[in-house]
């Protein structure tokens, strides 16, 4: 039976309560360290960019992933098969079973399981890996000439992204954090503005509208009435979590639970979203 009615106690039961989370920021503000504050034996990282030394004492574990399709395996095996899929698609029941199959001796899909938080850093390294996925099917040569057809490979990536991070979504009692870059964008009008760094349009513009709250990290430091102000010079590191912040910075706090700007620290702000007591403490100290 594909429906059913999930009561509010179920709802808000530790195997159903779930966040997704988009948390971007410059380069080099620290993103990839924000898994420090999270239980190690509650978390995995999906690591895209093989940026694991600086968070190399933090003693959770971590899975390489080279590849798009590798990546869209995982987050079948998490997710399991989609029913308004075509059973042959690759999120469809036949597919699913295939990936089953491949990684039945690893244990990858019991340990997946057991794994609350899904950590994937970074969400801008997943838009590269799909174009070069995407420049290699079918979709992105032209059917007259065969020769590479740009716009093709663009949509392809769009469609991609957006199917795997929804499925990801929708998966039962996993909490999911994407990290991405943050870059200021300046037009031919001197306007500048934030926003992140991905491949394409599509995923950028759709991905606020998937995840529940949308963060950007920054450096911060105070003026001379103690307020909140960017300061790229310091070390005092916030994440900004409403939209109409004074920085125009991207946020999204569909919670409500949240202030203008939060210390980053990822356990506690999980467990201030959902109203709960916070996480198990890391078994590192977060930076």
């Amino acid at each position: 039976m594909a429906l059913r009615i999930i009561t509010a106690d179920e709802r808000l039961s530790a195997s159903e309560n779930k966040t997704s989370l988009a948390v971007f920021g410059p380069p080099g503000v620290g993103k990839t360290t924000l898994i420090k504050t999270l239980p190690a034996d509650k978390a995995v990282c999906f690591d895209l960019e093989a940026g694991m030394k600086s968070v190399q004492d933090w003693r959770g574990p971590s899975i390489p992933i080279r590849s798009f399709p590798d990546f869209r395996d995982l987050v079948i095996l998490i997710g399991g098969p989609d029913p308004a899929q075509h059973p042959g698609s690759y999120y469809g029941p036949e597919y699913h079973a295939h990936v089953q199959r491949e990684y039945a001796e690893s244990g990858l899909e019991a340990f997946l399981k057991d794994r609350s938080i899904i950590f994937v850093d970074s969400i801008t390294d997943l838009t590269r890996q799909a174009m070069a996925y995407a420049k290699q099917q079918p979709e992105a040569f032209s059917d007259r000439t065969g020769k590479p057809d740009v716009r093709g490979a663009y949509g392809l990536l769009g469609r991609e992204v957006i199917q795997a991070l929804k499925h990801l979504q929708h998966a039962r009692g996993k909490t999911v954090i994407f990290v991405g870059v943050l870059e200021k964008v300046t037009d031919e009008y001197g306007a500048s503005s934030w926003v992140p760094q991905m491949e394409g349009t599509k995923a950028g513009r759709e991905l606020p509208g998937i995840v529940d709250q949308v963060l950007s990290m920054q450096l911060f430091g105070k003026d001379v009435d103690g307020a909140w102000t960017l300061d790229d010079t310091s070390t005092d590191r916030r994440l900004v979590c409403k939209s109409g912040n004074p920085w125009g910075l991207p946020a999204k706090d569909r919670s409500g639970r949240l202030d203008m700007t939060e210390p980053p620290d990822l356990a506690a702000l999980l467990a201030k979203i959902d109203r709960r007591s916070a996480l198990t403490p890391p078994t590192s100290s977060p930076v």
